[in-house]
């Protein structure tokens, strides 16, 4: 279910979106960020970085391998290229599901993440630990075929949950549902390569309210499990298929992406 809106309170959603240099942000949410700028100055640049790595691996979905429907959980606030922007351009027909649970993120996503035929966009109001409300919501079925390929995108957002609510098992149980030939797409913050910044900056989220999990290569890798790595595997996200010379390091970014294939 969407959260009733609550600008007092800091928002994921919204507090990348003010990182990202948007302006669909509250004061606490700009305060939360500020704290953790001052806890990592690169917390900024890894949501710049991480957009990059979505249209990379929604490009390859749509134009290499075939996927015309895209299920985007923690959608976050508008920034073009969207998913379905990038998906469209290389297949017209794409119809993609924005889901999130943050009321301002939904409003903007009915106002702004349009499509034009024959493609489709729907939106659904829900948390990612939603699982099975999320596949049997209306709008999913209506515009998805969940007998076949469907791509999976988690985008930063797994990191968001913590471990006694069993992230492993809530991808498990979306991939499960899904059929043979689909894939997931996961993007995941990483202390591997600057451990005390980045373990500031989720100790100072955590002081704020949002929940912020570090993981390992090994702990992202694992959201794999029965699938299919396509190459180059679990990444540092600058390494995963670029298309030009990073302008920064692994550890300013921080992230590990992937992109697996149920067989």
């Amino acid at each position: 279910m969407t959260e009733p809106l609550d600008t007092g309170r800091p928002h994921p959603a919204r507090v990348y979106d003010y990182l990202l240099g948007g302006k669909d942000n509250f004061a606490a949410d700009r305060a939360a960020a500020a704290k953790g700028l001052e806890a990592n100055p690169n917390a900024a640049t890894a949501p710049r970085e991480n957009r990059a790595f979505l249209r990379r691996t929604v490009r390859f979905l749509a134009a290499e391998a075939g996927i015309d429907q895209f299920l985007d959980i923690g959608t976050g606030l508008p920034t073009s290229p969207n998913v379905h922007e990038v998906a469209q351009a290389a297949d017209p027909s794409a119809r993609i599901v924005y889901v999130d649970n943050d009321p301002i993120v939904l409003t903007h996503a009915r106002a702004l993440l349009t499509s034009e035929p024959p493609g489709r966009t729907a939106y659904v109001g829900a948390r990612l630990q939603e699982a099975e409300h999320i596949l049997d919501a209306t709008e999913v079925r209506d515009t998805l075929d969940l007998d076949r390929p469907v791509a999976l995108l988690l985008f930063a957002i797994l990191h968001f949950i913590e471990d006694h609510e069993d992230p492993y098992g809530i991808v498990t149980r979306l991939m499960d549902r899904l059929p043979s030939g689909s894939y997931l797409v996961v993007s995941h913050i990483t202390g591997d390569y600057d451990p005390g910044s980045w373990a500031r900056f989720a100790a100072v989220m955590r002081d704020q309210g949002i929940p912020t999990r570090i993981r390992s290569r090994d702990e992202v890798t694992r959201f794999f499990d029965g699938l299919d790595l396509v190459d180059p595997g679990v990444v540092p996200i600058l390494s995963w298929r670029p298309e030009s010379e990073p302008e920064f390091t692994d550890a300013q970014v921080a992230l590990y992406g992937g992109v697996g294939r149920k067989p």
